[in-house]
């Protein structure tokens, strides 16, 4: 059966990026923070942050992640994505998520939670061999999880890294520059929780 007339609507991109914009601005004025403040917790410029508040360009996933961080905001509360009503995932009705802040492709991420519109996520990776975020140490409010299904993982704190094997796992504040990865020669499948939402 054709859809109806008017079900899928083309999304206009510049009207997208002002009202993600304004609500950027909202929240931001909203907690009473100024720009200087989001720069410095971020680590994006005042500069791009300006930009993006008034609608200009295109934002990278991976940018937004940092200002809803900086925000201490769910991401979904930036780009007003619908929850879910019902408590159940089943599973076959995950919703993937794209993982943008991998150094390679190939990684799998689905959400095993119903929404991101709360304090908890709980998140299935499988990363093929080389995949990590070794690079990209994320900073922010909030606690994380993993625990390895298959395979091994290495998972990094400040300057100290711990590898994990089918089994293990690991609990540590999100204010510590961490990242994980998968060094070995095989897939590794991770059950991921944090507090707040990442994506």
């Amino acid at each position: 059966m054709p859809p109806r007339a008017g079900l899928f609507q083309p999304i206009d991109q510049a009207v997208f990026s002002n009202d993600l914009g304004q609500q950027i601005r909202t929240t931001r004025q909203a907690q009473g923070l100024t720009l200087e403040t989001i720069s410095q917790r971020s680590g994006i410029s005042i500069g791009a942050l300006s930009q993006v508040e008034r609608g200009k360009g295109n934002p990278a996933f991976f940018t937004l992640i940092k200002i809803a961080h900086a925000l201490d905001v769910p991401l979904t509360s930036l780009l007003q994505i619908e929850s879910r009503t019902s408590p159940v995932v089943a599973a076959n009705k995950r919703r993937p998520l794209a993982p943008h802040f991998f150094e390679s492709e190939g990684v799998e991420s689905e959400l095993l939670t119903p929404d991101l519109d709360r304090q908890l996520q709980v998140c299935r990776y499988v990363l093929p061999p080389g995949a990590t975020t070794e690079s990209t140490p994320f900073v922010h409010h909030g606690e994380e999880f993993i625990t390895v299904l298959k395979g091994r993982c290495v998972v990094g704190l400040e300057d100290a890294e711990y590898v994990l094997d089918v089994g293990d796992s690991i609990a540590y504040a999100a204010t510590t520059p961490h990242w994980f990865g998968n060094r070995s020669s095989r897939p590794a499948e991770l059950l991921f929780a944090c507090t707040p939402p990442t994506f």
